[in-house]
């Protein structure tokens, strides 16, 4: 019997559980990270090639979308919609984040060993841009170099322009377009075939996991674990189906479609492990390549919401841990500040801790406190990464059901290989 890759892919998570748990269990600290460190080799081979993918596979979706559309003023309309919806879905999650942490109170429920003053944990010092870099910081100055470090967002803006002239010089460019074409058809072959690796990839990232941490963590921290992804799952199946309701979506046919992405994204704790098959997933579900080209790699900068979420919950976690309590009013305060900041984390490494540790700063929580958190934040990765998938694929859909390019008649059954 041949086994589909989402098989696969849960057969290498429940074996990296428990091989990374005889490391953690049966070896030394600095053995089980040797060991550990070599089945996560897979895993950085993996997301090597994906991000190896995405800027050819972005920049040639998106640049035939726009030049068969041929219309700038389309362009701008679809991205007014795109960036008002996402501002919408932001302040959604961090105000659910609020709620959450509020209702739960998973801070003062269990006594917190205060980490002492000067811990280590890795995150000072380290600054995110200015709103005014972040901006500047779009525009690519190089088209090739975008490309080469891979900065979605100045391939986004280059491939917009790119594509708008192309479709503008007409029958002249009909043959750029043709070759354009192809190129997105080989990348999503190679696609299919860096995709076979994904089982493995899966295998070494829990094997690093859970061989550093161990599963004793998951129990210390049980009821931290709950609220958050209750709180999760609450924005996916409450939230995200009452949008689809409204806007006329079927939210469990479009879950459907994408629970391999959310699956991968979720074991390997990286939203852009499943960017590209994402894309092929969306387009089975009847929706067009040219919204999914340009709302789906926009939405990995600008409509993160599992990590919105964790922003507010961790920061009023952590106040609760030290018995600082915060006003409505800050609470408030942290909310608006957190909806401009979280929007210049794109490509910093472990932005949302980053941004976590500022908004402690604006309320004097000791830096160290983050340590509280730095055991457990690879396995509430997992949940904010699948959380950000899920959130994208209702974004793109809805996007394209406002622009009437949501085509349902066009789905691929979802268990067609994708």
């Amino acid at each position: 019997m041949k086994l589909n890759i989402t098989t696969k892919i849960v057969i290498g998570f429940v074996l990296g559980v428990v091989i990374g748990q005889i490391l953690h269990s049966t070896t030394d600290p600095e053995t089980a990270k040797s060991v550990s460190d070599k089945f996560q080799l897979l895993s950085r081979i993996f997301l090597k090639l994906i991000k190896m993918i995405v800027g050819p596979l972005v920049f040639s979706t998106l640049v035939v979308g726009i030049a068969k559309l041929g219309d700038f003023k389309a362009v701008g309309r679809i991205g007014i919609k795109t960036l008002g919806y996402f501002y919408f879905a932001t302040i959604l999650s961090l105000i659910i984040g609020l709620v959450v942490v509020n209702v739960t109170r998973p801070g003062e429920i269990q006594s917190w060993p205060r980490p002492s003053a000067g811990t280590a944990t890795g995150i000072e010092g380290k600054k995110l841009n200015s709103l005014e870099d972040f901006i500047l910081h779009i525009f690519p100055d190089s088209a090739f170099r975008a490309l080469a470090e891979n900065e979605i967002l100045q391939i986004v803006v280059f491939a917009l322009f790119f594509g708008v002239a192309l479709g503008a010089i007409g029958e002249k460019g009909k043959g750029l377009l043709k070759a354009l074409d192809a190129l997105s058809e080989v990348v999503f072959k190679m696609v299919g075939y860096v995709m076979q690796m994904a089982p493995f990839a899966v295998l070494g990232a829990m094997t690093a996991v859970v061989a550093a941490k161990g599963l004793g963590i998951l129990v210390s921290y049980a009821y931290l674990l709950i609220c958050f992804f209750g709180g999760l799952l609450f924005f996916i199946f409450v939230v995200l189906f009452a949008i689809c309701t409204v806007v006329g979506i079927p939210f469990f046919k479009l879950m459907a479609q994408v629970k391999d992405a959310l699956l991968l994204s979720f074991s390997t704790a990286s939203s852009e492990a499943s960017l590209p098959q994402q894309i092929k997933a969306l387009e089975n579900f009847g929706i067009s390549s040219r919204i999914i080209g340009f709302v789906l790699p926009l939405g990995y900068s600008f409509n993160l919401d599992g990590s919105m979420m964790y922003m507010t919950f961790a920061t009023g976690f952590l106040a609760q841990a030290y018995g600082v309590p915060l006003t409505l009013e800050q609470q408030v305060l942290m909310l608006l500040t957190l909806m401009v900041t979280s929007k210049g984390i794109a490509g910093v490494p472990r932005a949302s801790l980053v941004v976590i540790a500022g908004t402690m700063a604006m309320f004097d929580l000791p830096p160290e406190g983050l340590a509280l958190i730095l055991g457990i934040d690879p396995f509430l990765d997992m949940g904010r990464s699948a959380t950000s998938v899920a959130g994208n694929a209702v974004a793109t859909a809805v996007v394209a059901k406002w622009e009437g390019e949501y085509h349902p008649g066009r789905e691929v059954p979802v268990d067609e290989e994708v």
